[in-house]
């Protein structure tokens, strides 16, 4: 299964939305691989820790390598790097994906990441897709390549207005290059149950009908401590409340 997650928005907690549920999935035994594609790499610092600073093979060179003509293609597998968890990869990202979109946009690039995944067939049971804040060839890219989409949403009017733009966003996607995209669904993050304005917020995207999907993650000072640490909130505090709802969020999204 691959996910993307996606928000044109920043700081709405894509990268530690994509973190978390990857290192449950792994904790869990399952084969999981995140790909990282936002050039600012928080999800690749949060994964593997000090490891980024050694010029670790990633995102920027494997898509670097589809603008060159060689005798020998690298594998997508050379591009991956173990994290410090069991059953949990990464393909890091670099600030070389900045200097490197406007000539992969150019030379229309766009279906490479996908075919590097399925390149991969069934070496990992799951796959997540960190994204930048923006609609560019990174994101569409990780449109093509994955069969669901995740929205994390900060409760907040302008997040709001901006939902119906993200959602023809991804409709255009299926319409002219992925029929099986399917958005997955609404993840309401940083939630604070007792304010007054997140709780409207949430429930008239519920009574619009739109796929907002339980538990809500809730705003917690100990996520900055995972940021920190470098450590996952399912290896950092597994009893925390929001490590049980990363957990529920988890199973939710798997069907359990």
């Amino acid at each position: 299964m691959r996910r993307v997650v996606f928000n044109q928005k920043g700081g709405v907690g894509k990268s530690t939305i994509t973190s978390n549920l990857a290192a449950i999935g792994a904790e869990r035994g399952l084969r999981t691989l995140v790909v990282d594609l936002d050039a600012q790499g928080n999800s690749s610092r949060y994964l593997l820790g000090d490891a980024v600073e050694q010029g670790l093979a990633g995102a920027a060179e494997f898509f670097d390598t589809t603008l060159k003509f060689t005798l020998r293609n690298p594998a997508t597998s050379e591009f991956i790097v173990e994290s410090p968890w069991e059953n949990l990869h990464v393909m890091p990202a670099s600030p070389l994906l900045e200097e490197l979109h406007s000539k992969l946009e150019s030379r229309y690039k766009i279906y490479k990441l996908r075919d590097a995944l399925n390149e991969l067939g069934d070496a990992y049971d799951l796959v997540w897709i960190d994204t930048p804040p923006a609609l560019n060839f990174y994101t569409r890219s990780a449109l093509i390549a994955a069969q669901a989409c995740l929205i994390p949403f900060d409760c907040d009017d302008f997040s709001r207005r901006a939902l119906y733009g993200l959602l023809d966003s991804v409709k255009e996607i299926q319409a002219d290059h992925n029929r099986d995209l399917a958005v997955e669904g609404i993840v309401v993050n940083q939630f604070q149950p007792r304010a007054a304005l997140p709780k409207r917020t949430v429930q008239e995207l519920v009574d619009e009908g739109l796929p907002v999907l339980q538990p809500y993650l809730s705003a917690s000072v100990k996520i900055k401590e995972s940021h920190e640490l470098s450590r996952p909130m399912i290896h950092l505090d597994p009893r925390h409340k929001l490590t049980q709802e990363f957990v529920a969020l988890f199973d939710a999204l798997q069907g359990n």
